[in-house]
Order: C-alpha cells, then sequence, then structure tokens
C-alpha cells in the first residue's frame, strides 16, 4: 500500500463575500491511496484563517501520513486529532479504496440516480444590487430555502432586502437562514436578532465570535429565532468536551462541517450527543472541491434526514472537478450516467 498527497487550488467564479473577508480562491489538499489494482482519494478540505488545522506543519503531517499508511484508517485517524481535514481525507480515501468504484464511498438509492437531497441556495454577501440578483436566481431555479450570508454590508440594508423577499414569499413559500460568521458583537447581537426573527426566519449562525460562551448561551435563551453553532465547534476534539460545550450553550441547531470538526467520525459523535440534548442539526460542506463534496453528500443521504443541508457549493468553482453531482430545483442529485473527469493513474 502507497499514499501520496497532492495540493490542488480552486478559483472562485466570483468573488465571494463573508464577514471576514473575500474569497478568491480556496486551497485544497488530495490524499490518494494505492494497493494494487485499487485506488481511493480523499480530500483534505483546509479553509486557511478557519480550520482547526490551519498550521505551518499541515504538509508536513500529511507528508507523515503518506509515510504512514500501512498504519491503517483507525489508527491514523487517533493520531490526527489535531488535523481534523486531514482525518477526513483518511476516512474518504480509505472508504474509497475498498470499492471498485472510487467515487462510490457509500452505495445508496442517492448514488444510484434514484434519490435527492434537498439543498439551501447560497447567496454571497456583496452589496445590495448583487445580492438581490443572487436571490432572484436561487428563486427561478427552484430553491425553496435560501441561506443569506449577513453581516458585511448596513444592517438595515440587509433587513430591507429579506423584508422584499418576505413581501412576495410566506415561510411557507421560501425558508429563510442567514448566516452572520461571528459578525455582531456581543452588545448589539440579542437586537439585531430580534429584528431579524419578525422576518419570520428560521434560523442565524454563529451570531457572535467564538469562545462567548456565557454570552451565546444567553443569546440562545433570550433571543426570538433559533440559533446554531457553526464556528463555535471547531477545534473542540474530545467527546466531553463537545458534551460541556453543547450542555453549556444548548443552541436550538448545530451545523456540522466533517472537514472541520473530524471527518465522518467527529461528525457523528456530534450528532449523537445533540440528540441526546435534543439539539437539531444539518451538514454543511466547506467549500471543498467536488472530491469532498461527493463524498459528504453521499454520508449525509444515509443519515436520512429530511430538512434542507448545505451541500451546494459544487458550481463555485471555475476549475472544479466535472462530476455526476448536479443542482436541480433545490436539490443535490448523483447522475450515475455522468462520468468523472479525473485521470486517478495521475498521482
Amino acid at each position: 500500500m502507497k499514499a501520496t498527497y497532492a495540493q490542488y487550488i480552486l478559483d472562485f467564479k466570483q468573488p465571494a463575500g463573508t464577514s471576514r473577508g473575500v474569497l478568491r480562491q480556496k486551497e485544497t489538499w488530495f490524499l490518494v491511496i494505492k494497493d494494487g489494482e485499487r485506488t481511493g482519494i480523499g480530500e483534505c478540505g483546509l479553509l486557511r484563517g478557519l480550520s482547526f488545522d490551519d498550521r505551518p506543519d499541515y504538509e508536513e503531517k500529511l507528508r507523515w501520513v503518506c509515510d504512514n499508511i500501512s498504519l491503517g484508517e483507525h489508527a491514523l485517524w487517533e493520531q490526527l486529532r489535531e488535523f481534523p481535514s486531514i482525518q477526513m481525507g483518511v476516512e474518504c480515501a480509505f472508504r474509497s479504496l475498498k470499492n471498485a468504484n472510487p467515487y462510490i464511498l457509500f452505495p445508496s438509492e442517492f448514488t444510484r440516480g434514484n434519490d435527492q437531497i434537498s439543498i439551501n441556495g447560497l447567496i454571497w454577501m456583496g452589496d445590495a444590487v448583487s445580492m438581490k440578483k443572487q436571490i432572484v436566481a436561487k428563486i427561478a431555479a427552484g430553491f425553496k430555502c435560501l441561506k443569506l450570508k449577513i453581516g458585511a454590508i448596513d444592517f438595515d440594508e440587509e433587513l430591507a432586502i429579506l423584508k422584499e423577499i418576505r413581501q412576495n414569499f410566506s415561510s411557507e413559500e421560501i425558508e429563510l437562514r442567514v448566516d452572520a460568521n461571528g459578525g455582531f458583537s456581543s452588545t448589539d447581537a440579542l437586537y439585531k436578532i430580534n429584528k431579524l426573527s419578525e422576518l419570520e426566519l428560521h434560523s442565524i449562525e454563529q451570531p457572535i465570535l467564538k469562545n462567548q460562551h456565557d454570552i451565546m448561551a444567553e443569546l440562545c435563551r433570550s433571543s426570538n429565532l433559533d440559533i446554531a453553532l457553526d464556528e463555535e465547534l471547531i477545534g473542540i476534539v474530545s467527546r466531553s468536551d463537545k458534551q460541556n460545550l453543547l450542555r453549556e450553550i444548548l443552541p436550538q441547531y448545530i451545523i456540522l462541517k466533517p472537514s472541520f470538526v473530524g471527518g465522518f467520525r467527529g461528525a457523528q459523535e456530534w450528532i449523537e450527543i445533540a440528540n441526546q440534548l435534543n439539539i437539531g442539526w444539518w451538514i454543511t460542506s466547506a467549500l471543498e472541491s467536488n472530491i469532498g463534496l461527493n463524498a459528504i453528500a453521499q454520508w449525509t443521504y444515509t443519515l436520512q434526514t429530511t430538512i434542507p443541508q448545505g451541500l451546494g457549493t459544487g458550481a463555485l468553482y471555475t476549475n472544479n472537478i466535472a462530476s455526476p453531482l448536479t443542482v436541480s430545483n433545490g436539490h443535490l442529485k448523483y447522475d450515475a450516467s455522468q462520468e468523472w473527469d479525473l485521470d486517478l493513474n495521475r498521482f
């Protein structure tokens, strides 16, 4: 058994605005395992500036994984607790290796093309005109759930955009989620959240920056809008620490990006704890290429959740890897008649 890794730079079709800045490129890494005639591939979806494992020794750790690939998936996973995106890549590469088709990690009615996953339409931050254009396009494309990145432009402008949607579509017709990415201050967060709640939103993600547990817990208790933790989960590794965090804050939802929380095994642990505490959850990609998105989508389908998931990121890039993943009428599908455009022999 041999393993190699390779960096891949993804180019955004349009600059993607968040409260942390504008993204134009996305670095990612592929881990490839070869064993005889079989090849497995996994994506280590690092996101600079946000991932827990955004460290100077990241590539060195990838090299270590390749040198020690004979340890196997479970032993490697345990030794990679400080590198959740590499844990994800290891899980996917080994699961890919087990299948005759390296792109089918979780065979199901989804991968056979007989079922689909409901997803939200993602609206990036920008000026009011650009955000409205995105919204019109997503609604025209059949999305029934929109997720708007907020916190970068004037709050009153953002409220006006959301009010305009509500004037034309009820909450039964269009579900609205917003993501502040920690963009609200601790002093004005409750006011802003309650103003947003007047527009019958589904939820708000990470209204304030992480590690303000007392304030976040109070917001979850006091606000009129359901709150979902996202960045708050990054870097929480042990099961006991996960339990303590959710018990302390008691959010209404958590959002799980497998590349940020230790792959499927790490995300499953969060789900088990959330279920015990009656906390809702959904799965979101972390701007991976179609290699990572494919793995996350296939796993998500096995969870049999019915609410819209955050898996609509495959069309963001000019140079993504062509795949059978397609988005139609607000759903992600796997078109089994289509081929992957990636020669695994290049690795």
